[in-house]
């Protein structure tokens, strides 16, 4: 019997609320994967650069020697000044000139990354669909994550207070848990349901409390992890088929043009800039929402210790002795 007791006190004494949220593991190798991705890319670059730095070979005739002729310069005119506009209507011209050839760069621009994503493969739509959950559900979290939505300070600063001072009866402490509805007062309400009970009762509904109130806080935390492990993983599938037909290309025509082997690799290596640009924001999202859930559940179960104090069987003596003492006194 000492020995379970003693077992029982540890298992009590032990975080509540964070003991239901458990070790993450995984973390590790998901940051392994991105960096071994981000080397490859890295490597395949570098090997496109030195292959496309070496150029098309020099055709014969270039290399024959023979008198450099250098072009004239343009003749300039001997009156120069007719050549600038002088009205105000001249200059607005070139104004709204200059203004749509940024429009038209701005443009391009836009048209040449569209070209480099598609070029990509039909790899790229998982990654697309991969992109587009990460960013809704980061939306989500950051909007179910907020702090006035877990734990509510008018809420946790009222009920509190007036349990620790001794205002609050059973019915009126259900009552306020029962008018916010948040995962700290989920909490209070399993251990305001025993009140009057022994400590270790309490203790155990609370345990109980905080395991439903964990899965709501850590939700959609393995999906941010499971993207930030396959994204990387789709994008060097990606590079490593469009290698093969880059080399499958050359090896067809015959010739070994650097050029082609160096448009192949660059093309290829697309899928993989997409897989790590999906990767890092899912594993930092991960993170992020992680360690805001054990922050949130490490404060609670402070809040609620404070509540069992008050409210169980042990504190309820206590509290009884200490005003029959200042009576007397």
């Amino acid at each position: 019997m000492p020995v379970q007791n003693e077992t029982t006190n540890r298992q009590v004494n032990e975080p509540r609320c964070h003991r239901s949220l458990g070790r993450r593991r995984g973390e590790w190798p998901t940051l392994i994967r991105i960096v071994a991705a981000m080397v490859t890319l890295i490597v395949l670059g570098s090997i496109a650069a030195a292959a496309r730095s070496q150029g098309p070979p020099i055709p014969p005739a270039m290399m024959q020697s023979g008198p450099m002729s250098i072009p004239a310069p343009p003749q300039a005119d001997a009156n120069r000044s007719g050549d600038f506009p002088n009205d105000s209507n001249a200059l607005a011209g070139t104004a709204d000139a200059s203004g749509d050839e940024s429009g038209d760069a701005a443009a391009g621009d836009a048209m040449q990354l569209i070209r480099r994503i598609a070029a990509g493969g039909i790899l790229m739509i998982p990654l697309a669909v991969c992109s587009l959950v990460v960013f809704s559900l980061t939306l989500e979290r950051l909007i179910s994550l907020r702090r006035g939505r877990v734990i509510p300070r008018p809420f946790v600063r009222r009920f509190t207070e007036c349990v620790e001072d001794g205002q609050l009866s059973y019915e009126e402490a259900s009552q306020i848990c029962d008018e916010f509805n948040c995962p700290v007062a989920e909490v209070f309400q399993a251990a305001v349901k025993r009140w009057g009970r022994p400590m270790m009762e309490i203790e155990q509904a609370v345990m109980d409390a905080a395991d439903r109130v964990s899965d709501g806080l850590t939700k959609f935390l393995r999906v941010f992890h499971a993207i930030s492990n396959v994204a990387p993983l789709i994008g060097l599938l990606g590079t490593v088929l469009g290698m093969i037909e880059a080399f499958e290309t050359m090896s067809g025509s015959g010739s070994g043009n650097a050029d082609l082997l160096a448009s192949g690799i660059s093309t290829a290596l697309v899928t993989t800039a997409g897989g790590l640009s999906v990767a890092i924001p899912a594993y930092l999202a991960y993170m992020y929402f992680a360690a805001v859930s054990d922050r949130y559940l490490n404060e609670i179960d402070r809040l609620c210790q404070r509540v069992i104090d008050c409210i169980s069987a042990e504190g309820l003596e206590s509290s009884t002795r200490s005003k029959k003492s200042r009576r007397a006194a």
